[in-house]
């Protein structure tokens, strides 16, 4: 059942991405390279699923899903560049920047992330006064206070010997803060009380960590074919992580007590919340 589930919220976005219209000019071809290149769709999925698990409708909210989708994907051609982690493969193709250039990757970011914001201001999303809440808390998560924050953090530790404490902060904003507002996206796109959407936070929190600790094992124990991009970068660049920092045994022990808090926190929703749960569970064994 959780993967029949799984595929039609993969299928779901897929269309409508597949839909959307692009021009015939170096900077649409860009942009279109890497977002349809393939991906896991983890954050719109969390969002379709967040919002069906609080009794919404999915398709309801799939500009706002797929509005995740490309701000993720930005962020990715912007992390491959040569002056963040230079990478010349992602998802088993030549990164963007090595395709198009590397000042056409930098627009094509720039231009994935203000399409999401066309996405989100979609009239036919919900109310307008949580259409409102929504763009404002995906405009924070992907930004200082989020994503990029996250990205800077990670940056500056480069070389250097991190806590544990200062990787999790890493990774709360790098990783899990766009993750945590997919979950909350779909929570108040479909009218879920304050509790409930606490609940979801809580959840996507403890996922978001996980997802990190994987990636983090993934560079050890992966190969580059099956992860589509070199294993062992972070490695290469001296970056701190829960491996390095841990051990394996002990950063698998890690990813196991997240994926269980998230559990733990969907007990909390008087919902059927067995698909959330269950993907906490396929985050934890994936292979890329």
């Amino acid at each position: 059942m959780f993967k029949e589930t799984l595929q039609r919220y993969i299928s779901m976005i897929e269309q409508y991405i597949a839909q959307i219209s692009w021009g015939k000019d170096s900077l649409s071809e860009s942009m279109s390279y890497s977002l349809v290149g393939g991906g896991k769709r983890i954050r719109p999925v969390l969002a379709l699923a967040s919002a069906e698990t609080m009794g919404g409708n999915p398709e309801k909210i799939l500009p706002a899903a797929a509005a995740l989708e490309l701000i993720h994907t930005y962020s990715l051609i912007h992390d491959d560049l040569p002056a963040l982690d230079n990478d010349d493969y992602r998802r088993g193709r030549l990164s963007n920047h090595k395709v198009f250039g590397e000042a056409n990757a930098i627009l094509a970011g720039d231009g994935l992330l203000t399409y999401a914001f066309e996405f989100l201001a979609d009239p036919t999303l919900g109310q307008p006064e949580q259409q409102l809440r929504v763009v404002r808390e995906v405009a924070v998560a992907a930004g200082k206070s989020g994503m990029v924050g996250g990205q800077v953090l990670d940056l500056a530790g480069e070389g250097k010997q991190l806590s544990l404490e200062e990787i999790e902060e890493i990774h709360k904003g790098k990783t899990g803060a766009l993750l945590t507002v997919s979950a909350r996206l779909g929570g108040i796109l479909a009218g879920g009380t304050e509790s409930e959407i606490e609940a979801l936070t809580d959840y996507a929190q403890a996922l978001g960590l996980a997802f990190q600790i994987k990636d983090d094992i993934l560079d050890v124990v992966g190969d580059s074919e099956t992860l589509g991009k070199p294993a062992g970068s972070d490695l290469r660049q001296g970056k701190s992580t829960y491996v390095s920092l841990l051990g394996l045994e002990e950063a698998t022990r890690q990813l196991h007590f997240q994926i269980q808090k998230a559990q733990s926190a969907l007990k909390l929703l008087d919902k059927n919340s067995a698909f959330l749960s269950e993907l906490a569970v396929y985050i934890e064994q994936r292979q890329h």
